[in-house]
């Protein structure tokens, strides 16, 4: 793999992810753009014990553009995009209207506000990442090794962004579809480095902490692994190195976990082997979604990866992938219990929904 760092116009970075050594990526971004925003407010939620960013630039963000005017899609002589080469492997990029950011404003560059809601700088790194430079493709439509090259990206990301100052933790994911908010249609997904452990990691991490004191020094994940394997009614798929399973306590109507057998932090302590492996089973269970109804299913895919400088220990990587939609025309929105609670309530039985998937193929 040949990887290629650039300068767009405007000062972000981007990286060319190439299959072949001999790729030419000398063109420059012929644009003229404004400087990238600053960085977003952090308030910190007092009663919830979480920050939430603030990012009125994003308002102004791409929102649905006809497929000739995609962003994503390679440059033309007649057209240039965010991408300046004329064709593409797998490409990262600086988000332009980015959540969290290192660009320090002159208003943003010490503490804003103290007291009961403190605000201080959303510093911080968000980054796109195209899977293929096809416009109308998906993921689940890559092949095995299209695949291996967007895990060498995420890994190659995963480093280089949890070595930045202030970065606490990286996460690499995707949305797809309408339903689920996507603003732009072009194969891709994002990597967010948060200046601050999400709340969904630390409690996780804290229950894994509670476990293992309570069975003296037993891993929650490792054993939660073991016991899908062992039952099998959740199972969905598996090889050697990784099983696909939907979990016992499901909180989405179609939701698959995939693991490695082995526990690791995070995306780039995997083996050659365990990348060459993660590409067939991950692109089998997503057809799987997408046969479930006979329509493109909309999802998140979400890599739970271990903070950069706390509890690696009891972290174990895996991969998140559920979807919102219950039943053809019908989805599961976050109403009154979930919005409000943080209580959810399934409509499918969790065994049934893997039976389902099974069968589906």
């Amino acid at each position: 793999m040949k990887r290629t760092p650039i300068l767009l116009a405007d000062g972000r970075e981007l990286i060319y992810f190439d299959e072949r050594d001999d790729a030419d990526r000398s063109m420059p971004d012929r644009r003229e753009l404004p400087e990238p925003p600053p960085a977003s407010e952090l308030r910190y939620d007092p009663v919830l014990d979480e920050w939430v960013a603030v990012a009125a630039h994003r308002q102004n963000r791409t929102f649905l553009p006809p497929s000739d005017q995609c962003p994503l899609c390679p440059s033309t002589p007649e057209r240039a995009t965010e991408i300046p080469a004329y064709d593409y492997d797998v490409v990262v990029f600086e988000n332009r209207f980015p959540s969290f950011s290192h660009r320090i404003g002159d208003g943003t560059g010490h503490q804003l506000a103290e007291g009961l809601v403190p605000v201080v700088p959303g510093r911080g790194r968000c980054e796109l990442v195209c899977f293929t430079a096809d416009h109308d493709s998906s993921f689940a439509k890559l092949t095995p090794e299209r695949v291996r090259t967007v895990v060498e990206a995420w890994a190659d990301r995963t480093t280089e962004l949890s070595a930045l100052p202030g970065i606490a933790q990286v996460f690499c994911f995707e949305n797809r579809g309408e339903e689920i908010g996507v603003t732009l249609h072009h194969p891709h997904g994002q990597i967010y480095g948060y200046p601050y452990v999400t709340p969904q990691t630390a409690t996780s991490l804290d229950s894994a902490r509670r476990y293992r004191h309570r069975t003296g020094g037993r891993g929650l994940f490792a054993d939660l692994l073991a016991a899908e394997r062992a039952d099998g009614s959740r199972v969905v798929a598996c090889n050697e190195y990784w099983t696909a399973f939907v979990p016992a306590a499901a909180r989405w109507p179609f939701e698959v976990h995939l693991y490695p057998h082995r526990q690791l932090p995070d995306i780039p302590a995997l083996s050659d082997a365990e990348r060459d492996a993660f590409g067939p089973i991950y692109l089998d269970v997503l057809g799987r979604f997408d046969a479930l109804f006979d329509l493109p299913m909309p999802y998140v895919s979400a890599w739970h990866q271990a903070p950069v400088h706390a509890d690696r220990h009891l972290a174990y990587l895996h991969l998140q992938l559920f979807s919102i939609r219950r039943a053809p025309g019908k989805l599961k929105y976050l109403a009154g219990s979930e919005s409000a609670m943080g209580a959810f309530v399934n409509d499918i039985r969790p065994e049934r929904a893997a039976q389902m998937l099974r069968e589906s193929r």
